[in-house]
Formats: C-alpha cells, structure tokens, sequence
C-alpha cells in the first residue's frame, strides 16, 4: 500500500514540477529516480528493476517505425522553409475571397492540406498567423473569428494524417494492446499499427474540417459583417492556373505519402523517407533549396527529434519506476471500480488527459499517461484504434482551450498589438464546442474511425 501512495505522489510531483518549466526529460526521469531510492529506503521498492532500462532504451534504438519521427519532421520543416503555406493562403483567398466568409474557408482548407503536409502545430498556427491573420483584418474580419479560424485550423496536423501525435501514439498504444491482451490470456494478440491509426484517423479529422467550415458558413449568413467578401484582381483563367500550380504540387505529395501507406505500398518509415525527398524536390522547384536553408531545416530537424526521443527515455525510467511502486495496480482498480464501467472509466481519463493538456504538451502525456492507462482501458474490451483517436482528437481539444491553450500562445506571440488575448481567447470558444461536438460524434458513432480502416485492411 506505501508503494501505491509513493506512486501517486510521484506522480503528482512530476506534474508540478513540469508546471514549473524544468525540462521535461530530466524531470521524469530525476523523479522517478528519486521515488525509487525512497521507496528502496522505505522497502517498496526493489532497485533491481531498473535493470530493464537497457533493454527499454535499445527496443527504442531499434524501433523502425520511431524512426519516421524525424523523417516527417524533416518534411514539414523542410516545406515550411519552401513558402508553400504562403502561396496555398494566397491563391485559396483569390478562390474563395470573393464570397462572405471565403477567406476564412480558405484558411481552414489550407490548415487542412498543411496538416497533411507537414504535421507540425506549432510552426502551422505561426506561420498562418504570420501570413493569414493581417489579411483578414484588412479584409474587415472579426478578429475574434478570424484568430479562431487561425488557430483551429493550425491544429489540425494533430489528428489528420501523417501526425507526428499518430506516429507516437500508435506505437504505444501498440505496447499497451499486446500487454492487455496478454493479461486476458490472449496470446495471440491482434496488432495494431501505426497505418491503422492513420486510416482511423483521416474521417473524424475531415469531420472536423467540415465542420469548422459549415460555422463559417453559417456566421456569414447570421453575422455578414464580421466575414465581408473581398474584392481580389484575378481573370478566371489566370486564376485556375494559379489554382492548379499551388495544388498540384502538395497534392501529389500527400498522396505519395498518405496514400502509399494506406495502400499497403510502404510502412510510415519508408512513405516519411519519400515525403522528406518529396518536399526537398518541391522546395527544389521553387528555388528555395539552398545550403543555408537546408542547414537550418537540418537544425530545426534535429532539436525536434531529440527532444521527442530524450522524453520518451525519461518518460521509460518514469513508467518502470510507477509499476515498480504498484501504481499499474492502484490505477487499474480505480478504473474498474468507476460507476458506468468501460464508459466512466474512458470519461475520467478523457477529462484527465484535457486538463493536463492545459499545462503539458502532447509529447510529455502520450509519453507519460497513455502507458499507464493503455492497458487497463484496453482490458475493459475498447478498440485500440478508436482509443487512440480519441486521445488524439482529446488532446487536439486541450491545444486550443482557454486560458492555456498552447496554439493560443503561438499565435498571441505574432499577432499584431490591436489584436488582445481576450479577441483571441473569445474567438477560440466556439472551435473548441466544436471539438467537443467531433468528440462527441465520434464517441457515438465509432464507425467514423473503425469503417476506413476496415475497408482498407479487412
């Protein structure tokens, strides 16, 4: 029993000390340290355990499907540096503009192809806001509509496919099938692949485009004045050159990717090699493939895949240690004895993953909360696949709401000084009941995320 409190304190310190800014590798891994040494003084824990480290860090090293982690970062730095996020925004506001609320339909349908670009949030939501948000105020828009526009859409690399939260998310959640499976008496689990998550993922990512776009429609008929239509020179033959030159380009490239994957023609590792030289090519061809470029790409490239990887060692002394203490037992006892079974049990880790999505990045609870969880919500018979998208789309959720919304911060930090924090946290609002409606969409009708995957593998 004195295990089980030191597994929850661990926990809980790790929590406040995230929140107080330390790194958060060093941080799950110098806690869990340090709870193994008290619970070894106090006989509760046996340091013997953490002989297992070696063999958890080479089953990383030799993880083929992590190493698309960098290749996909790789391409999205790589198409961020070729300006195509600025002349998809341009040409999509010469397509739409003209109507009340094109603009703003431009800039989701582009958060949306950037997603699939790409897959980074964070340099999306900067990026659009750097490029899309002065127009749009120009243009008359409600700031309140136009920086929620901005930022839902710059969001939507966390569920659409290939994302980089799927990519590190399949793989774990792959562990904890296999391990819940095994503690029902399965020996024979059946696997659950990144590729599944990525199908399972593209409709309920599309619901949610759509239904940010049917909002905007709808406010350009209840509310005209905050969606004005603009007035853009372009001939109608000019344009759909203009059109067919911006699109082609990222279209055939997340159909190279996507595409090869869901067709069974390549694993993520070997479509993320294809898209990083897709992207090189395309940055090629619009003469942005220069050395310095390509050694900040290189750069950028490599801070990111670091951090991920560090994190997910220390996140690995953190989960040895908490299942060393007994927290594995205590929070599968919890769950179990939760009113409303399989469903409370999937509430309460929902609300749980939400609100540390206020203070922690996706990373540090995929890393962190979902090895604990995974397996004993798996063991109550929930589909991996749909679990997996629900966090996603969960997580995705937590990116946006106020007063801690990461994606809020990003763009609070390149909006322009007559846009204030309280324009942007009140035009978040109506996204994020949005998402709560996808949420709940999905959770009732679990076919959005299990009927393509189905289709595609049987």
């Amino acid at each position: 029993m004195l295990g089980e409190f030191l597994a929850l304190g661990m926990f809980a310190v790790t929590c406040g000390v995230l929140m107080l800014g330390f790194p958060v590798a060093f941080s799950l891994a110098g806690t869990a340290f340090g709870f193994a040494l008290l619970g070894s003084a106090l006989d509760a824990f046996d340091l013997r355990l953490l002989g297992g480290l070696p063999s958890r860090y080479f089953g990383v090293m030799v993880n083929e499907v992590l190493v698309a982690v960098p290749l996909f970062v790789f391409m999205g730095v790589m198409l961020e540096r070729s300006k195509l996020s600025e002349q998809l925004l341009e040409t999509m506001g010469m397509l739409f503009g003209k109507l009340r609320g094109g603009l703003g339909l431009s800039v989701t349908i582009v958060g949306m192809l950037l997603a699939a670009s790409t897959g980074i949030v964070g340099a999306t939501v900067v990026t659009m806001g750097l490029l899309s948000l002065p127009t749009m105020l120009k243009a008359g828009y409600d700031p309140k509509l136009a920086c929620g526009t901005i930022c839902a859409s710059g969001t939507l690399g966390q569920i659409i496919p290939p994302s980089i939260v799927l990519v590190i998310l399949g793989d774990i959640l792959q562990g904890a099938n296999t391990q819940a499976q095994l503690a029902l008496g399965n020996f024979a689990p059946e696997p659950v692949s990144v590729v599944d998550l990525f199908a399972g993922a593209l409709l309920p990512g599309l619901t949610l485009v759509g239904l940010y776009m049917a909002w905007q429609m709808v406010l350009a008929v209840i509310r005209p004045e905050s969606c004005p239509a603009i007035e853009m020179a372009a001939d109608g033959a000019g344009l759909w050159v203009r059109v067919l030159t911006a699109l082609l380009p990222p279209a055939f490239l997340i159909l190279a990717v996507l595409g090869s994957i869901l067709a069974g023609v390549a694993t993520p590792t070997e479509s993320a090699a294809v898209g990083a030289v897709g992207a090189m090519l395309l940055a090629a061809s619009k003469r942005q493939l220069t050395l310095p470029v390509l050694q900040e790409v290189m750069r950028t490239t490599t801070q990111i895949s670091c951090m991920v990887f560090v994190i997910l060692l220390g996140a690995s002394v953190f989960s040895l240690v908490f299942r060393g203490l007994g927290g594995e037992q205590i929070v599968r006892d919890a769950l179990h004895g939760l009113p409303g079974g399989a469903f409370g049990a999937m509430v309460v880790v929902m609300a749980l993953m939400f609100v540390l999505g206020f203070f922690l990045d996706f990373i540090e609870i995929v890393f962190v909360v979902v090895p604990i969880v995974g397996p004993v919500l798996l063991m109550l018979d929930l589909d991996p696949i749909w679990l997996g998208v629900m966090m996603a789309v969960n997580l995705q959720t937590s990116f946006l709401t106020p007063p801690f919304g990461f994606a809020l911060f990003y763009l609070r930090g390149v909006a322009p000084p007559e846009v204030s924090t309280l324009d942007i946290y009140r035009g978040i609002i109506p996204f994020v009941v949005i998402q709560v409606v996808g949420l709940g969409l999905i959770a009732l009708f679990p076919e959005l995320v299990t009927w393509l995957p189905g289709v595609i593998f049987g």
